[in-house]
């Protein structure tokens, strides 16, 4: 007989735990959903006007179920014991030190989170994997849940990888290319998958939910984000070739995206990728090849991030040389700091490598992005790499519009593809600029013969010939 599920507890209000679980209620809703955390001021913005994270459609959804099955509290205890089902949708960092450090997840946050629900539980729960693992973590949960189970108590463990982009997760969400469920293959586990199939069939047909081993199902989110982020390097890879010998690699990435076995999609050049994923699942996935005595596949997948790294220092370097040499104390305006249009998050954003590097450089930096706060910029750019506050708050400006953050600048530097930077009046722009003016297109977004005709000096990732002789 099936468990059916009547409450849902998520362990986590943040990118992943928040949306997914908003979601969950908007189309379930015979379905009470808690989502916890305990960050006040995180559950407090989740419960106001102006919700914690900027995504598409999501205001919408939650200020329709808010108050009827979605909640947001920071009982975390109550909202455990009630729950038949509980996500843990917890942070999982790349650890900063000790063992694995710059590669293995930190996963102290999963065993916090874990052992929290052994200790109030009161009886038995479909306990699931949410957040971003190292294969073999379930393995991990289930040893702490069963040794805190009895003939009353059971936990049953699933794995439910997570699949969104962030600017489309809520389309993502509402309209999946799979749902995937890894559970242990036993009459129990195989029952407690039937579980969650049922609360996602509310609304995703029955053939785009996969169920698979719960080691399958934890290695194919590493695989599928290492995949893409494999594509960007290989397309950025390419970009460098292009500019070496006067191709176009817009022109390329169309004539391989027709081929069908390729097709079009992440081949998009630019200056680097960012976001909570791709990065930390790759080098997790470098840290288990290595941990299995695997060093050639541990180098192959580390080199995807390398390439990445390569990409924003060639751009930087780039500019510099096309600015005389020197940025000292000349205005760079930098248009975007999210890591793509569409979300307000900064996470491994390029935008972070490319404003330390100008301002080691001692180049003035105004920095503007529709969605990003200035705490939250200053947050990232005081990261290790820069020096003290004061000479931060000395080179970086924040600017209300691409048009204060232009003035006076000597180059406008394109980090983030939000579509306004497109119907900018460039003119205006140009008219206030130092001369010659500069823009670096970093995401292939803008129309470079319209702005070489305006006056601009345009250079192109993957566009502008270099001649290197």
């Amino acid at each position: 007989m099936t468990t059916q599920v009547k409450k849902i507890c998520c362990l986590g209000a943040g990118y992943v735990g928040g949306p997914t679980c908003a979601v969950i209620a908007y189309k379930c809703h015979d379905i009470d959903v808690t989502i916890v955390d305990l960050n006040e001021a995180r559950i407090d913005a989740w419960n106001s006007d102006l919700l914690p994270i900027y995504e598409p459609g999501l205001d919408k959804i939650v200020f329709e179920r808010r108050g009827k099955n979605l909640f947001f509290t920071t009982q975390v205890e109550q909202a455990v014991i009630e729950a038949d089902l509980i996500f843990v949708s917890v942070n999982t960092p790349t650890k900063k030190s000790g063992l694995g450090a710059g590669f293995a997840a930190d996963l102290a946050y999963v065993e916090s989170a874990t052992r929290k629900i052994a200790n109030v539980a009161k009886s038995s729960k479909i306990v699931v994997e949410k957040s971003t693992v190292p294969c073999r973590t379930a393995e991990s949960m289930r040893t702490i849940l069963e040794a805190n189970s009895n003939e009353n108590i059971r936990f049953d463990i699933l794995s439910n990888p997570e699949f969104l982009a962030e600017g489309t997760a809520i389309t993502d969400l509402l309209s999946p290319d799979r749902v995937l469920i890894g559970g242990l293959q036993t009459p129990d586990g195989i029952r407690a998958q039937q579980a969650l199939v049922e609360v996602y069939a509310h609304w995703v047909p029955t053939d785009r939910i996969i169920t698979t081993n719960l080691w399958s199902s934890e290695l194919s989110k590493l695989a599928a984000n290492a995949l893409l982020a494999q594509r960007i390097s290989s397309i950025n890879a390419l970009s460098a070739i292009c500019e070496a010998t006067g191709a176009d690699i817009d022109e390329v990435a169309y004539a391989c995206g027709r081929d069908t076995r390729i097709g079009p999609k992440f081949l998009k050049a630019s200056v680097g990728f960012g976001g909570s994923c791709f990065q930390k699942d790759i080098l997790n996935l470098v840290y288990l090849s290595e941990q299995l005595n695997l060093p050639e596949v541990a180098a192959y997948w580390k080199q995807v991030v390398d390439l990445n790294d390569y990409q924003k220092k060639r751009f930087v370097s780039h500019i510099i040389k096309t600015l005389f040499n020197t940025i000292t104390n000349k205005k760079i305006a930098v248009l975007g700091f999210a890591f793509k249009k569409d979300t307000g998050d900064t996470r491994e954003s390029a935008a972070i490598t490319l404003c330390k590097d100008f301002i080691q450089e001692n180049a003035k930096v105004r920095i503007y992005d529709p969605k990003v706060s200035t705490e939250q910029i200053f947050f990232d750019l005081s990261a290790p790499g820069v020096d003290d506050h004061e000479s931060l708050n000395k080179r970086v400006t924040i600017a209300k519009s691409a048009y204060e953050a232009s003035e006076d600048a000597d180059a406008i530097v394109i980090t983030t593809e939000w579509d306004e930077f497109k119907e900018l009046d460039y003119t205006k722009i140009y008219e206030k600029m130092h001369k010659p003016a500069f823009i670096f297109d970093g995401r292939l977004i803008l129309d470079a013969e319209k702005l070489r005709n305006i006056g601009f000096r345009v250079h192109t990732i993957g566009k502008d010939f270099i001649n290197r002789c």
